[in-house]
This record gives C-alpha cells, sequence and structure tokens, in this order.
C-alpha cells in the first residue's frame, strides 16, 4: 500500500482548485484531509475519494472498484478509485472531491465510546 512521493505531490497539486489539503501517512498509504475532515486515501498510488449512496454509481459507471485494503480478506472501504480521466482534470476532480467532502460531512464517524475501567471501588 505504500505511495510514492512523486504520486502524493502530484494527487495535492490536482486538488489545488479545492484549496488547502493536508496528507497523513496511514498504513502504509496516506489519508487526504481538508478542513480536518478525511475525504480520500492514497494507496499503491492511486487516489480514492470516499463515497455513499449520494455519489456511489458516479465511479461504478466508470468502472471503478472500491478500496480493499486487505488481498486477503473480503473487508471494503467506503473509498472508491478516482477514474484517471478524473484525475486529470483538475476542475472535475474539484467537484468530485466537494461531493466527497459532503459524504463526510453528512456521515460524521460516530466517536467510540470508552469503557470506564473498574478498580473494585465502587
Amino acid at each position: 500500500m505504500p505511495v510514492s512521493e512523486s504520486f502524493k505531490d502530484y494527487a495535492v497539486d490536482q486538488l489545488g482548485k479545492l484549496g488547502f489539503v493536508t496528507v497523513k501517512k496511514m498504513f502504509g498509504g496516506a489519508s487526504i484531509y481538508y478542513d480536518g475532515l478525511i475525504f480520500g486515501l492514497l494507496a499503491d498510488d492511486v487516489l480514492y475519494f470516499k463515497v455513499d449512496d449520494s455519489n456511489k454509481s458516479d465511479y461504478i459507471m466508470a468502472g471503478m472498484k472500491p478500496f480493499k485494503p486487505f488481498d486477503d480478506k473480503p473487508m471494503l472501504m467506503p473509498y472508491y478509485e478516482v477514474p484517471v480521466d478524473i484525475l486529470e482534470n483538475r476542475e472535475q476532480l474539484a467537484e468530485w472531491a466537494m461531493k466527497s467532502l459532503l459524504v463526510t460531512r453528512n456521515n460524521p464517524t460516530k466517536p467510540k465510546k470508552r469503557r470506564l475501567a473498574s478498580n473494585g471501588n465502587s
């Protein structure tokens, strides 16, 4: 799942119409954030954007596949590969990125509840 520096730099440059994005390394790949919200992933020099029912059909119609972090496990994540023709077009890429940001905003990750450890002094 490694991401080359050149591809990371290219993806960030292409996302320039969106505004300032940040990239954080994650499990050999990287996550892409805008205004603190994760909306994309980089893995194996491929860009993936977050999807839900509002935008998934765009990716399926383009023949794109979901992000699968492990070859030997059936786990899929709600991210799909961005088509090359979209990646190469800064205006369209910004539009697709904005749709993915809306997915993130409309489906916030729920923080996990932490259990309080019982120390037997109740």
